[in-house]
């Protein structure tokens, strides 16, 4: 994919992994490829409409459905470490578009500084600022209010299990300081004991190592679709975490 990118750039650029696939938690059936793709030069317009369903080029020409899963964004290198407006592509769960500017959470932003992998030109990781507390405290913050917002409408989904352990790892940010991977941060929880239904997060660990189950199944979809009450439980956690570190 790295390779391909770059020749339809009229740039060098530099292509970087980072997030599952790196930590070692990628989990077919589940997880994404995370990428990030920086140009030296601004994309031009004609560049970002030929990128725009990129992935889906690659996969009919490979017949490879594996290059569906790459999620990130392909943007000019200075705007992105300075968080400044630039033409860029974006590749998401729910689609692909261009956007007049990208940035990454600071969950994603640590995990690129601190583990990514550059696959393809120069790395250029040292234009950029680590997140310290305060920025990573914010970012369990925000998402904190997108578990409460939606934490309880996802149904017969992987996405409730996936609540569990996104809170799990904000809990683990919270007192270290650091990022881990949702399988570990979801380990680290239950040895911590820190979920008030530990039956739950034990299922929601062997749904993230065997997500197969979920569609094999029929027992894992009804419960996946009944564990709203112990999200929100677990949510209360986190609530109480983030009051004691203002």
């Amino acid at each position: 994919m790295a390779k391909e990118i770059s020749t339809a750039l009229c740039s060098p650029a530099t292509f970087y992994l980072y997030g599952s696939l790196i930590l070692n938690d990628f989990q077919p059936g589940w997880s994404d490829i995370d990428f990030l793709c920086l140009t030296e030069a601004p994309l031009s317009q004609a560049e970002a409409e030929k990128l725009c369903d990129f992935r889906q080029q690659m996969r009919e020409k490979y017949h490879d459905p594996d290059y569906r899963l790459f999620e990130g964004a392909i943007l000019w290198n200075d705007a992105f470490w300075k968080g400044e407006p630039t033409t860029a592509v974006y590749w998401g769960t729910s689609g692909q578009r261009i956007r007049s500017e990208y940035s990454l959470d600071c969950f994603s932003l640590y995990e690129l500084l601190t583990s990514g992998v550059v696959v393809l030109g120069e790395d250029k990781r040292g234009e950029g600022e680590l997140p310290g507390f305060e920025a990573l405290r914010a970012g369990v913050a925000a998402h904190y209010e997108s578990i409460r917002q939606h934490g309880a409408e996802t149904g017969e989904s992987l996405y409730s299990c996936g609540w569990l352990l996104d809170i799990a790892r904000c809990l683990y940010t919270l007192d270290t300081g650091k990022v881990i991977s949702k399988t570990e941060a979801g380990i680290w929880a239950r040895e911590k004991k820190l979920c008030p239904n530990l039956e739950t997060l034990d299922r929601a660990l062997i749904l993230r190592k065997n997500p197969a189950l979920f569609q094999e199944n029929e027992d894992w979809r009804h419960w996946c679709g009944a564990i709203q009450e112990d999200i929100e439980r677990f949510a209360d956690v986190l609530e109480r975490k983030l009051q004691l570190t203002e």
